[in-house]
């Protein structure tokens, strides 16, 4: 068998796919995952429950620690679209800016229907030497005998960071950071575009040469040759049908086939495409997006499937493959580069943060408490120390970190949005939290209005309190568009419309992400959506109906009251009839709670306590039937009577505090909890 890896040796791409699943995907609470760093599948992975998880080594090699044993002199470079740490001189850290910028502009011309600027920045450590990049690589690179690598991209939901060494040699001695660079554009095509086309296309672009006047495009793999060339191609129909759970990706015998054939198909579409002025692949990719499957789409773009595996098999075995310059303009404009030094403890606290996302976690929090020795006021190391204990975790000392880093760097989307979310997660919450919460979540889409997150939350933090709904239901559109492939925002926007009372309209979101969802856990999740908003509609309408006949025959004893003639006692007589109650006004409240003393005097006053397990609040209607009763999953057993069946019950209520008072206020809605 060939060397398999012979580039892919140089050079790794890790992704942190883990981070935060909760917390960034389905939001109704925090977990703390282990979390895992996702390899190519070229750089000999070890698969496990459907993942490439790459095992940490306990024992690291000696004189590796990450901690200042020199004086280095680090600064910053800013271009529009990257920021670069580096090591090197200004003017080492200008070009690799440059060359970043230049690789965008490269794509930018290429693809311009697609958004190529991630919302979450790319950071560029652009270190020496290996002495300086083993400081900083994978822990499971340091052992004897283990790959060398060149640089790394480094992806997660909330940080896009690249690792290199400007000291790096080779043909294309950073392929991998063009090949992820790819993915990363592609990224929101994901949930229409095959897995053969998403890594052909990265396949294609990762040998792409860069110069000042011009680009190299499609350069012919040589690896994806030599293997081609010694085995059998896989069917187009096999091909164009793998997806993420098939072995043809995951194995890795099989998987290498699967890209180095994917690579070849989308060369020769491209190529034949602009040599025969063609729309081929174009036409594809528009009938994918109709939602076609793949294979049919190939059919009616590319014709009969035998004649295309037999051209792309000539295609194969042909002695040379075209490609070429292309006079993209890529110049940089460097002087819109802003430089400025990085102390020690900003340079250290760079290092910190790329170290936790690189699972070396003892190493980051080691140069972390030596930062924040010399340094206290460090809002990224708090961040990072925040990051930190979410992973053990320890939720409360995080949010702690989190909110020490809002007070610090106010200008950190990342600390605004997590010290919100981690505050929504904890609880019930009083008028000053809310408010902090409120604001750190506007400033995180201030910050960053291209980060999806923090509109979600914000959506379900007016949600739950029942107010702002219009403007929840912007929020949960607008999360959608930034992110159409993550589920969890398409529910969340369900829960917001079902409490708008727009069930029909809750119902076709969820058929939608139904459409979208391709993992099995996400169809389950929305599956079971589905299910809770049929279970609270139907008890929604039951409980309105019990409400009407409960009305009807509180009317009906009413009617029967006695007659106070002329001739009767002076005495006046007290009407029952209940009194007149426009609905509480002011900012809604929610609390989750258990009611106790319920007390029912006059023909329909009700007081009741939610007793929270950390207080209790004292709640008064002066008219029950203007109450909004709920059932949460279950169907109570018989028509409601507030007055005897509310004791005891675990409920959601909504209310509006007394002035000055959050422990007292006026009834609006309970929701009765199963």
């Amino acid at each position: 068998m060939r060397d398999q890896g012979r580039v892919r040796r140089r050079i790794a791409s890790i992704f942190t796919g883990y981070f935060l699943l909760k917390l960034l995907h389905w939001p109704s609470s925090l977990i703390a995952n282990r979390p895992g760093m996702i390899l190519g599948h070229r750089t000999g992975a070890v698969k496990h429950g459907g993942h490439l998880w790459v095992g940490v080594l306990l024992v690291l090699t000696a004189g590796v620690a990450p901690a200042r044993d020199k004086a280095d002199n680090w600064l910053e470079v800013r271009s529009p679209h990257f920021t670069v740490a580096t090591n090197s001189s200004e003017k080492q850290g200008r070009q690799v800016a440059g060359q970043f910028e230049r690789m965008r502009s490269v794509f930018h011309a290429r693809f311009p229907q697609i958004e190529v600027d991630p919302a979450v920045p790319i950071v560029v450590l652009a270190v020496q030497d290996e002495k300086d990049f083993r400081a900083l690589e994978p822990a499971v690179y340091l052992s004897r005998g283990s790959l060398k690598l060149a640089g790394l991209f480094l992806r997660a939901p909330d940080k896009n960071y690249v690792l290199m060494r400007l000291d790096a040699g080779g043909e294309h001695p950073y392929q991998v950071l063009y090949h992820e660079y790819t993915h990363l554009i592609l990224s929101k095509t994901e949930e229409w575009l095959p897995l053969w086309l998403n890594e052909g296309t990265a396949e294609f672009y990762e040998t792409t040469q860069i110069r000042d006047k011009d680009v190299t495009i499609g350069e012919p793999s040589k690896e994806n040759v030599y293997l081609l060339r010694r085995n059998r191609l896989l069917p187009l129909s096999t091909l164009l049908s793998v997806d993420r759970n098939s072995p043809y990706y995951h194995e890795e015998d099989k998987g290498t086939i699967f890209y180095a054939e994917s690579w070849a198909l989308t060369h020769y579409l491209i190529i034949q495409d602009s040599r025969q002025h063609t729309r081929r692949l174009s036409d594809y990719m528009n009938l994918l997006h109709q939602k076609v499957d793949s294979v049919t789409a190939a059919v009616r773009a590319f014709g009969d499937l035998k004649r295309l595996q037999a051209e792309l098999e000539a295609y194969v075995a042909q002695p040379a493959f075209n490609y070429g310059a292309d006079p993209i303009a890529t110049e940089a404009d460097e002087g819109a580069y802003k430089v400025q030094p990085l102390t020690a403890t900003q340079s250290d606290a760079v290092r910190a943060d790329f170290l936790a996302y690189d699972e070396r976690v003892k190493d980051a929090r080691t140069l972390l408490e030596q930062v924040l020795h010399d340094d206290p006021n460090n809002g990224l190391a708090h961040e990072t120390m925040g990051y930190l204990e979410f992973r053990q975790g320890r939720m409360e000392q995080a949010r702690e970190w989190y909110a020490q880093a809002v007070k610090l760097d106010s200008q950190s989307y990342l600390t605004h949005y997590y010290f919100a979310a981690m505050s929504i997660n904890r609880g019930p919450m009083g008028p000053d939290t809310e408010a902090q919460v409120e604001a750190s979540l506007r400033a995180a889409i201030k910050l960053n209005p291209g980060f999806a997150p923090p509109y979600d939350r914000l959506a379900v933090f007016y949600g739950a309190r029942r107010e702002n709904l219009d403007e929840a239901h912007r929020l949960n559109l607008q999360a959608v568009q930034l992110d159409p492939g993550n589920i969890g925002y398409r529910v969340n926007t369900a829960s917001v419309l079902l409490i708008m009372q727009r069930e029909n309209d809750a119902i076709a979101v969820l058929q939608n992400a139904l459409q979208v969802a391709k993992k099995p856990e996400e169809v389950a999740a929305v599956q079971t959506q589905m299910e809770n908003l049929q279970q609270v509609v139907s008890a929604r309408r039951q409980m309105e109906e019990e409400n009407r006949r409960l009305k009807e025959r509180m009317e009906s004893a009413l009617s029967d009251k006695p007659d106070c003639s002329a001739g009767a006692s002076d005495q006046a007589v007290a009407s029952p009839t209940p009194p007149h109650q426009e609905l509480p006004r002011g900012p809604h409240r929610s609390e989750r709670g258990t009611l106790k003393n319920v007390r029912c005097s006059g023909p329909a006053i009700l007081d009741v306590d939610v007793d929270t397990g950390g207080h209790t609040i004292a709640l008064h209607s002066a008219n029950y039937y203007k109450i909004a009763f709920t059932a949460l999953n279950f169907t109570p057993k018989s028509e409601l009577n507030p007055c005897a069946d509310l004791e005891g019950t675990r409920a959601r209520v909504e209310f509006v505090a007394g002035s000055g008072n959050t422990k007292s206020g006026g009834i609006v809605s309970i929701e009765m909890l199963q």
